[in-house]
């Protein structure tokens, strides 16, 4: 994504320094990009730098364009702007990529001048851009970071998803993301116009079994509406997102437009009328773990632990036959939620986090008390010590 030629260099070094910034795509070891750019070459307006830089630089195919966008971040035209403006880094979430009115508190800054306080200074590998060069975008930040491109004269649409539409999920999605290509009436995005729901299990949402996900919080603004799904718990189903742009209650734009939003396959939605509603499916379909604890039992607890004179119960205070570990009901007991009694501030087994159970420490040998386990025997095959870290990950279930 670099490029050396003639007035593109200025172009090909700021393509370079958000991709780098923002997903880890690379342009080499910079040895072709120039010591010096020339001021003056791209205005401080946003429609200057996408087409200009982000379009025919970062929005290409393996970066950052479509559903494999690292960090889910796109930079074509559809999207950009509305994943770079008050949009928080991920690197540093407290701190958005662009603040609007404040380029000190802005990430791209920050990382552009080496004063941020993750990771290294933008642009990667290459000498840092001339302060001059760096200024111009201040100045746009500073200005407000306003999107100068002419709107449409068509009703507001979707222009993206995330979930893709139609795609296949090996693992639940922490929100659904929904883009916009015009600036929202925030208030109108709310739990009675973006909707989420599984089909019961039939890959169908016409037969009256379908059961409707809440979300933990519903935000929006400027031209992106989120679904927060922290908390929920989500099976393996068919899912239907709705958007909607009929009835009582619908999606407005800030000109009080209904949304134009029947999705034919393709983005942006519409068929250039107010009204209509957006679905759109997605399918979850999370590989069963064979990591289970009753497997566990009969390859670990059982041979290893649950042994003469060691964790054989009963349960109690006095180690190790109070850490009884001689059934899977006993293990699940003894381990799950149970505070360690070497390190008490430690559970046995914590839900989720294998790195902080103190089960996976003892038998990786990097507990902070006492030995590694099993006690005087040979240590666990990884293969083994991996299956108790996934049965942890997993939700540590009985």
């Amino acid at each position: 994504m670099i490029s050396s030629r003639g007035n593109n260099c200025r172009a090909a070094v700021i393509a370079s320094l958000i991709g780098a910034l923002f997903s880890g795509c690379t342009g080499g070891d910079g040895s072709s990009l120039p010591a010096r750019v020339p001021p003056g070459a791209i205005g401080p307006n946003f429609s200057e730098i996408q087409a200009s830089i982000l379009e025919p630089n970062c929005a290409t195919i393996g970066c950052h364009l479509g559903a494999a966008a690292p960090q889910g971040l796109r930079l074509d035209s559809a999207n950009s702007y509305a994943m770079l403006v008050s949009v928080a880094s991920t690197e540093a979430s407290s701190i958005l990529r662009v603040a609007p009115g404040n380029p000190d508190n802005s990430y791209l800054i920050q990382k552009l001048e080496g004063t941020a306080t993750v990771g290294a200074q933008m642009p990667l590998g290459a000498p840092a851009l001339e302060q001059a060069t760096i200024d111009v975008i201040r100045q746009w930040i500073g200005d407000g970071a306003f999107d100068d491109r002419l709107p449409s004269s068509n009703p507001i649409k979707v222009t993206s998803l995330s979930p893709d539409p139609g795609s296949t999920l090996s693992t639940a999605p922490a929100n659904i993301v929904a883009m916009f290509d015009r600036e929202l009436d925030v208030s109108t995005v709310n739990s009675m116009t973006f909707l989420l729901e599984s089909s019961g299990g039939d890959g169908t949402f016409d037969d009256g079994n379908e059961t409707a996900i809440g979300a933990s919080g519903i935000s929006a603004g400027p031209t992106t509406a989120t679904f927060d799904l922290a908390g929920a718990t989500l099976v393996n189903d068919t899912y239907r997102v709705r958007l909607l742009g009929s009835g009582p209650s619908i999606v407005m734009d800030l000109d009080a437009n209904a949304l134009d939003g029947e999705y034919f396959g393709t983005f942006p939605t519409g068929d250039n009328v107010q009204g209509g509603d957006f679905e759109a499916t997605f399918l979850l379909d999370v590989p069963v773990s064979a990591a289970t604890l009753d497997a566990l039992q009969a390859s670990v607890f059982t041979p290893s632990c649950a042994v003469s004179g060691c964790h054989t119960g009963p349960t109690g205070g006095a180690l190790p036959s109070g850490l009884n570990l001689s059934s899977a009901d006993a293990s699940f007991a003894n381990l799950v939620g149970v505070a360690s009694v070497q390190q008490p501030a430690l559970s046995r087994v914590a839900v989720g986090d294998p790195d902080n159970s103190y089960l996976v420490q003892k038998v990786e040998g990097t507990a902070a008390s006492g030995s590694r386990m099993p006690l005087g025997g040979g240590a666990l095959d990884q293969a083994l010590i991996d299956d108790l870290r996934e049965w942890i990950s997993n939700g540590a279930n009985r």
